[in-house]
């Protein structure tokens, strides 16, 4: 099944998967998932992921998810640029998000990383999302 949005179809199975109170959610694989998933895993947001190839080829990653004292440790999560409306930035209007306890996920052509990563290199780009 092919997705016009593979980073909000992620956000949305994270999402949906901690209203459920899952402990492990599985999705399809791609390079751009698994620099989002690094950068959430890096922040403390997720436990961590693993990649694993099933029996038609295609990469799934296995995504743990985080609670503290039984709460979902993301307490929002939102996209901000979508495939209808772009969202860029450059390093001066990065967003601050929860004023600096959130996180926003920042496409730089550096490389996927968090808003406060990107204003230390000095680099712009696209804002996939915001997490807190």
């Amino acid at each position: 099944m092919s997705t016009t949005d593979p980073i909000g179809d992620l956000i949305t199975r994270i999402r949906n998967a901690q209203l459920r109170r899952k402990e492990k959610i599985s999705t399809p694989g791609s390079r751009l998932r698994a620099s989002v998933l690094e950068v959430l895993a890096a922040e403390g947001f997720i436990r961590g992921y693993s990649a694993s190839e099933p029996l038609n080829g295609r990469t799934e990653f296995e995504i743990e998810l985080k609670y503290y004292d039984g709460e979902p440790v993301i307490r929002e999560i939102s996209r901000v640029s979508k495939p209808g409306r772009r969202v860029y930035s450059s390093v001066k209007t990065l967003p601050r998000v929860a004023n600096g306890l959130g996180v926003a996920v920042v496409s730089t052509p550096q490389g996927v990383m968090a808003d406060h990563e990107a204003r230390e290199k000095n680099v712009g780009g696209e804002v996939l999302f915001t997490v807190f």
